[in-house]
């Protein structure tokens, strides 16, 4: 029964995880697998990284990934992580960032580019007609400029999964209350019928 409350309880987190990012640009949700084992019930999850419904800005710096991977963007420490929120804009030396200020890297380095900058499927950055930069993407993967992709959270199923694992908790809890006054009362039986 514990085994089967801590499934209850990954589950829930996963759940509620996938809920608090609904609304987060980019974001893929995590999927709870359950699968019973030797040592009991056993819950992982993993990323769904089924694309996001994408929404027309219209803004040239507003980008969408169709593929694998995300946008690799450098922070103020100089960490570069891989991010699916394409919401960019341009910072006052021209370099295009993300809200969190992370500047959006090319093939060679940081991408810049002036107001009037476009950007085509494969990431080639083009101001006044000349290429200035290509934006750096995984194999396979293509450009929307003037889109954003959105969470693929579906927030009707989470909050169903919220409750059904929160159900799932209580039920495995109850029985391991009822075991434990059946053996509670068996250790007390036990001492009667000696005394």
């Amino acid at each position: 029964m514990a085994t089967a409350m801590h499934a209850a309880k990954v589950r829930l987190d996963v759940a509620a995880g996938n809920l608090a990012n609904v609304s987060s640009g980019g974001f893929h949700k995590r999927v709870a697998h359950a699968s019973l084992t030797a040592a009991g019930l056993v819950t992982t999850s993993a990323v769904d990284a089924t694309q996001g419904p994408l929404v027309r800005t219209g803004r040239n710096f507003d980008l969408a990934l169709a593929g694998p991977g995300g946008f690799f963007v450098r922070d103020a420490q100089g960490g570069v992580v891989e991010s699916r929120a394409g919401s960019f804009e341009r910072d006052g030396r021209g370099r295009l960032v993300d809200a969190r200020g992370r500047v959006l890297l090319g093939r060679d380095g940081p991408i810049a580019a002036g107001a009037e900058a476009t950007i085509d499927a494969r990431g080639i950055v083009r101001d006044g007609g000349e290429e200035v930069g290509r934006i750096r993407l995984r194999p396979g993967t293509t450009v929307q400029s003037g889109f954003l992709e959105t969470s693929n959270v579906d927030a009707v199923r989470e909050m169903v999964d919220v409750l059904g694992a929160q159900r799932a908790f209580e039920t495995a809890q109850k029985v391991l209350c009822a075991i434990d006054d059946a053996r509670s009362k068996d250790v007390n039986d036990v001492a009667r019928v000696k005394s």
